[in-house]
């Protein structure tokens, strides 16, 4: 068996869902579309972008030794409908990925499993492993690896998994025989782009990110455009609307792995209770959750937005309590929120 096939035997092995490889100038087009994006300030407030743009560019870059760069799907396909929650208005929407651990650490170490088995192989040879912390543009690389294609909606959508799916890194100076690029499948349809509630896409295939909602729930520091804050619903940690449409996934399977299944206290969470955390309470709920990395007055923030969307009665009295936080951000939420009910703060 070569090595490449030993390789993806170890990978699906460690609870891989899809293996592929490609090499590091696979995707010569990127530093254009990248520049484009940068150009327009689609990024926002993600200055970190612009900044490692040249090794963003291109992996050898990033590692100019790298010969072989080997991309890892995971699926985290939910088994109920994310978008139901729109419906109740007293409760929040999590994006799914983070309803449970912070799949950061769960893939890197299925990553460093098989990076350590494969440097067993190659003893002289070296790697590097990465899960969307690096400047590596995944998603292109991914789609040269054959593991799937960019959708309109700029994710990754495969054949065989749907667009529930993380993405993993093992780039190496080992020479490996690359797979072929997937090719577009998207065809006619607009779903994803016309679902999406701020109207993120100014086109197919192109996303404002000072638009999209994952952005503005998680990036984005101090208040939200006044002029996009009905048009969060009840989204309080990122968004799955473009995700969720897509038709694609009716070949997925849904996940085995238990650490990416909802939380119970995170599935339908009420936006009361979350809105009276306090910074200490915030850290302990959300211990070894991504939700953790923003903060309590951010995440606070984002759940008045939701509680004034909800025109909740019953839930200005929490909103109420918050008009003199000593974080902006949040007191600003919490009068907006009362105003949209039409409740006098």
């Amino acid at each position: 068996m070569s090595l490449k096939k030993k390789l993806y035997k170890k990978a699906l092995s460690e609870g891989f869902s899809k293996v592929g490889i490609c090499k590091p100038d696979s995707i010569p087009e990127t530093e254009i579309r990248l520049k484009e994006f940068l150009g327009n300030d689609f990024h926002g407030q993600m200055s970190w972008m612009k900044d490692t743009f040249e090794r963003r560019s291109n992996p050898v870059h990033l590692w100019s030794e790298v010969k072989s760069i080997i991309m890892f799907a995971d699926l985290y396909t939910p088994k109920n409908d994310p978008m139901a929650l729109q419906k109740s208005s007293e409760n929040g929407m999590i994006s799914v990925y983070a309803q449970n651990r912070d799949y950061h650490d769960i893939i890197k170490k299925r990553l460093k499993k098989v990076g350590g088995w494969l440097v067993e192989q190659q003893p002289s040879e070296q790697i590097k492993v990465f899960v969307d912390t690096a400047p590596l543009m995944e998603k292109p690389l991914a789609q040269a690896a054959g593991i799937g294609w960019q959708g309109k909606h700029t994710n990754l959508v495969s054949r065989d998994l749907g667009n529930w799916f993380f993405l993993g890194s093992i780039l190496t100076t080992i020479e490996l025989e690359p797979d072929s690029s997937e090719l577009d499948s998207c065809g006619t349809c607009r779903a994803c782009l016309d679902v999406c509630p701020t109207n993120a896409f100014p086109a197919p295939y192109k996303l404002d990110a000072t638009k999209c909602i994952s952005y503005l729930t998680i990036e984005h520091r101090g208040p939200v455009d006044i002029n996009l804050r009905g048009s969060l619903g009840n989204h309080i940690y990122g968004c799955d609307d473009c995700l969720a449409v897509c038709p694609w996934n009716k070949f997925a399977k849904t996940s085995s792995e238990i650490r990416y299944s909802a939380r119970e206290d995170l599935r339908s969470p009420n936006l009361g209770d979350l809105s009276s955390l306090s910074d200490d309470e915030f850290r302990k709920k959300f211990s070894g959750s991504p939700i953790k990395r923003i903060g309590r007055n951010r995440f606070v923030r984002n759940v008045l937005y939701a509680i004034g969307n909800s025109k909740s009665k019953k839930l200005a009295q929490y909103a109420s309590k918050l008009t003199n936080d000593t974080d902006y951000a949040v007191s600003d939420a919490a009068k907006w929120a009362l105003e949209n009910i039409n409740v006098d703060s």
